[in-house]
């Protein structure tokens, strides 16, 4: 089994994107990646190291039904992940957002699967850097710098793939312990 598994949640299938394009530079250290809406609470639980990827929708949603998604996804299975202990697990975080149409809430998805995780016990890697983004609020950063790798396929999508290489730079000797 690979060390990594890759869970994400998405509508428009950009994060499913995003998530392949991560599993591909980890090669077999990764699992292929699985939208969360495929999936149950104990294939989280299997792996000792996960990245999870959510977009932000609207106002600070997480992606599902309630936020016009066709088909079910973060916020229906974020509630599934309640109680259960994710102690020992080794969690990195990316997410999307849109800064310039969003700027009061950019990648707020990420803080709440960053808050729910670290209530279950979680340790988290891949906090990033704030600098050179244009935002005004996120509950994705925690003194000062984003939780997890944040991203703008909108404004900034030309920095995605060295963002990615270098945020996985930083997460994978911390996801692969030798």
């Amino acid at each position: 089994m690979a060390a990594i598994g890759i869970f994400f949640g998405t509508d428009t299938g950009r994060t499913r994107k995003i998530a392949k394009l991560i599993a591909r530079k980890l090669g077999d250290a990764a699992a292929d990646p699985v939208n969360v809406a495929k999936a149950q609470p104990e294939d989280l639980l299997q792996y000792d190291a996960l990245i999870l990827g959510t977009p932000t929708y609207g106002e600070g949603a997480l992606p599902g039904l309630d936020f016009g998604c066709q088909g079910e996804s973060w916020h229906e299975f974020l509630p599934k992940l309640e109680g259960l202990d994710f102690s020992g697990k080794t969690v990195a975080l990316f997410g999307l957002g849109e800064q310039e149409k969003y700027p009061d809430v950019f990648v707020d998805a990420m803080g709440t699967l960053y808050d729910q995780l670290l209530a279950g016990g979680a340790r988290f890697v891949g906090e990033w850097s704030t600098e050179g983004y244009s935002f005004n609020a996120s509950t994705a950063v925690e003194d000062d710098k984003f939780v997890g790798l944040a991203l703008d396929l909108v404004t900034q999508n030309h920095l995605t793939e060295q963002r990615v290489e270098d945020w996985l730079a930083l997460i994978r000797p911390q996801l692969l312990p030798a």
